[in-house]
């Protein structure tokens, strides 16, 4: 098993997969709790500054991310939030949310692509592959989240994860 991530796009869905050195209950408890997501979630730089988490089926995280990072320029001080709502979640295999680009008060964005996203938790010789299946309105709504940066994000952010996890 490899700590790559692999990337794949078709037509609307973006699919990514990365190996973590853990068993499934652990990566997916990582995305369950609040406490773990604080530790991790976001890109280098960035820190959750709020993270108000209801994991359940009808509920949702409302969250933001914040830049802390001086030398990332005009991102320096910038503030993300999203919304994430719930739809199914199968302990330690399956989680699935639409993701939302919002404001702080949990209104979602109009202007901004929608996620409808599955994670898949699957072990492998005590190791977990985690398989990001990203779904977005349309071709266009996808390459506007990839011309933003999304897959370096997110690798960003499973690298954090991954010293998360490897911390405990």
């Amino acid at each position: 098993m490899t700590t790559k991530m692999i990337s794949k796009v078709e037509g609307n869905v973006l699919v990514l997969e990365r190996d973590f050195n853990a068993p499934k209950e652990v990566v997916f408890n990582a995305f369950s709790e609040a406490e773990n997501l604080k530790q991790w979630w976001g890109p280098r730089g960035w820190v959750l500054t709020v993270c108000n988490l209801d994991f359940r089926e009808g509920g949702t995280w409302h969250y933001c991310l914040k830049c802390v990072d001086e030398n990332q320029g005009d991102f320096f001080g910038y503030e993300s939030w999203g919304k994430a709502v719930y739809s199914t979640i199968v302990q330690d295999k399956k989680i699935e949310y639409t993701d939302y680009f919002s404001d702080k008060d949990g209104n979602e964005s109009q202007d901004m692509p929608a996620t409808v996203s599955t994670l898949l938790f699957e072990e492998v010789d005590g190791k977990t592959k985690l398989v990001n299946r990203a779904e977005y309105d349309s071709p266009e709504a996808l390459k506007k989240v990839l011309d933003m940066g999304i897959e370096q994000g997110i690798k960003e952010t499973w690298d954090r994860l991954e010293e998360h996890i490897s911390s405990r």
